[in-house]
């Protein structure tokens, strides 16, 4: 009787626990592809353009005329897995050796970063240069990088500068959210070029598990244990990388180069107490601008004429 009890207990144990194991292995499978498969905001280009225009007026002007005069580019480049990435380029209106390779978000493509593109090309008198990452805009891949995936990307479109703008390029990298998390993981890289002078990351998060943990808790009401453990697993086993991997406050201490900071005081998808961590882990040298009541990536719109200030000082005293 004893042992027939025992066994019962055991096997009703075991069918227990792969049930448990079966439906967290189900919740990570989920939760991996709501972060890293969303839907198709990144891709419409189309609307990118729209609601960029209706923010930042004449920006699609600026565009078509660039264009109808033979200045605005698109270019592709194969990736180290075979995956066939975009960007567009446009020289600045003067020869010149200075550059900028801008780096948008998450769910984002390079449209959404024209606003600054024309900031650096019209304002500073500077090349650009603005990918689409993977699984964005016209660029292949199955699902988002995080910024993590993308280092190696930014790297072949970094060493492609000199063919497209000539050889003796200077160069700053400037990304936005997702986008500043894969500039300050960049800036730890041994593999970029000499020619990558100093870098701007505004609104960047510390770490994809950071910044995971944190959604789980407002948008799902639940613990980070055992969930995105699990999940950062079977991110290893289906993408060949862990959450912890994808972390610029470890890697932005080994950074090579100054940086600007920016992050505005009201963001709360990635807080702000992320930039000042990462501001004060930067071995330097280094400069911030915390806009006060701006929301997350919304310091240029807030502020336009203050944030071409402000990275208009700093390129001039990093003398790029």
């Amino acid at each position: 009787m004893k042992k027939t009890l025992l066994k019962r207990t055991l096997l009703v144990s075991a069918l227990t626990v792969m049930l448990l194991g079966a439906g967290l292995t189900a919740a990570s499978w989920y939760l991996l592809d709501y972060a890293l498969r969303p839907g198709n905001r990144g891709f419409d280009t189309e609307r990118a353009w729209h609601e960029m225009d209706s923010v930042y007026p004449g920006l699609r002007a600026w565009h078509d005329s660039l264009s109808r005069a033979g200045a605005w580019h698109d270019t592709t480049l194969t990736a180290l897995d075979g995956t066939s990435l975009h960007a567009f380029y446009s020289p600045a209106p003067q020869p010149t050796r200075r550059t900028v390779l801008l780096v948008h978000g998450y769910t984002d493509c390079g449209v959404r970063m024209t606003h600054l593109a024309r900031m650096y090309r019209e304002e500073f008198s500077m090349n650009i240069l603005v990918p689409d990452l993977r699984h964005a805009g016209t660029s292949g891949g199955d699902h988002i990088g995080m910024g993590w995936e993308d280092v190696d990307d930014l790297l072949l479109w970094s060493y492609m500068l000199p063919d497209i703008f000539g050889d003796s390029v200077s160069v700053v990298v400037h990304g936005v959210s997702m986008g500043a998390a894969a500039t300050m993981m960049l800036s730890a890289s041994p593999d970029q070029p000499s020619y990558i002078q100093m870098y701007v990351e505004d609104c960047g998060f510390t770490g994809v598990y950071e910044q995971f943990r944190k959604e789980l808790r407002e948008q799902f009401s639940l613990p980070a244990f055992p969930l995105l453990p699990c999940a950062s697993e079977l991110c290893r086993l289906r993408f060949g990388w862990k959450f912890e991997d994808a972390s610029p406050l470890k890697l932005i201490r080994k950074s090579r180069g100054p940086m600007l900071f920016i992050h505005g005081t009201a963001d709360t998808y990635v807080p702000f107490s992320m930039g000042e961590e990462l501001f004060e882990a930067h071995p330097g040298p280094k400069a911030r601008w915390w806009v006060d009541d701006a929301t997350h990536a919304r310091s240029y719109q807030k502020d336009p004429k203050g944030y071409a200030r402000i990275v208009g000082n700093f390129l001039r005293n990093e003398r790029l």
